[in-house]
């Protein structure tokens, strides 16, 4: 199956709100997910890491893919965040997973055992063969501990079936332009970088998963929507205005940044699980003056 059309434009790894008693905040959730499909994104990624899902529960997990479908109500696709770094155990959550509603599973490479590269094939090989949904790779080196190569990210998109495209956050666009020059055509290709989407996809990339379209989804959506016609005039002008914004969401954790964003706009309180804890004072005041000197 491919994916190119079906997710090409700006996918919303979504956040997981929290209570001051650090419950699944339900009703801002489902606020969120209003506020981006009206905000004009072309679908949602529940239960990516920045949904803080190290901390979830596997009943959590499920509640909440549940959740969004009801809530979605197929106005846009959803892709669920199913990942780990224990292979077998990944595969069975795979196989026991309600993926019915989802067009796609997004799975980040394992973390901390820091596989070579023949490992990294074999992990997503076996994920593929027990995935009901095809599989999009997740490269994010700067959290796993290791890079997936574009050879190995070919090899995967050509010898493997159900592995249908990747999310590109290595930062190397050497590797991405490699991988975008040898895919094959049906081969989804999107950044996981917000501060390099719109280079990307004057690269050739078909989109990207954004962290910071959770705050402002009609503006950045609009920018890849330009990018992706090729009018990087009008991309680069709202990019500019964005570029500080992605400095302030990532200065200390993601998802604390985002969060400080999403409060500010009034859509959800910043509590999240531990380690992670909520943007220091100097930076959210940062946020604060920025979100009020935005134009309207």
């Amino acid at each position: 199956m491919s994916l190119v059309k079906t997710l090409k434009g700006t996918g919303v790894a979504i956040v997981t709100p929290f209570t001051s008693n650090e419950a699944v905040d339900f009703d801002a959730l489902g606020k969120l997910i209003d506020h981006l499909v009206h905000g004009g994104i072309e679908y949602i990624v529940s239960l990516g890491t920045t949904g803080e899902t190290p901390v979830l529960s596997k009943e959590e997990k499920r509640d909440i893919a549940l959740f969004t479908y009801e809530k979605v109500n197929q106005r846009v696709p959803v892709v669920v965040g199913i990942g780990g770094n224990y292979t077998a155990a990944v595969a069975k959550e795979l196989s026991e997973f309600p993926l019915d509603q989802a067009v796609a599973v997004l799975s980040a490479s394992p973390y901390y055992n820091k596989p070579s590269q023949e490992g990294l094939f074999e992990h997503y090989k076996v994920l593929a063969e027990a995935s009901p949904k095809p599989v999009i790779l997740y490269n994010v080196p700067g959290r796993t501990g290791r890079n997936m190569t574009a050879a190995t990210t070919l090899r995967l998109a050509r010898e493997v079936p159900n592995i249908a495209g990747i999310k590109e956050a290595s930062g190397d666009m050497q590797q991405c332009m490699e991988i975008l020059r040898d895919r094959p055509e049906s081969f989804l290709v999107v950044s996981g970088d917000d501060n390099l989407a719109m280079p990307q996809i004057a690269a050739g990339m078909d989109g990207v998963i954004s962290v910071a379209a959770n705050a402002f989804p009609r503006a950045f959506s609009d920018m890849v929507r330009h990018a992706l016609r090729f009018d990087m005039q009008a991309a680069k002008s709202i990019n500019d205005e964005l570029i500080s914004a992605y400095d302030l969401m990532f200065a200390e954790n993601n998802p604390a940044g985002i969060k400080a964003f999403l409060s500010e706009a009034g859509l959800i309180q910043t509590f999240s699980r531990l380690p992670v804890v909520p943007l220091s004072a100097p930076f959210h005041r940062q946020v604060k003056e920025w979100m009020a000197s935005r134009k309207p």
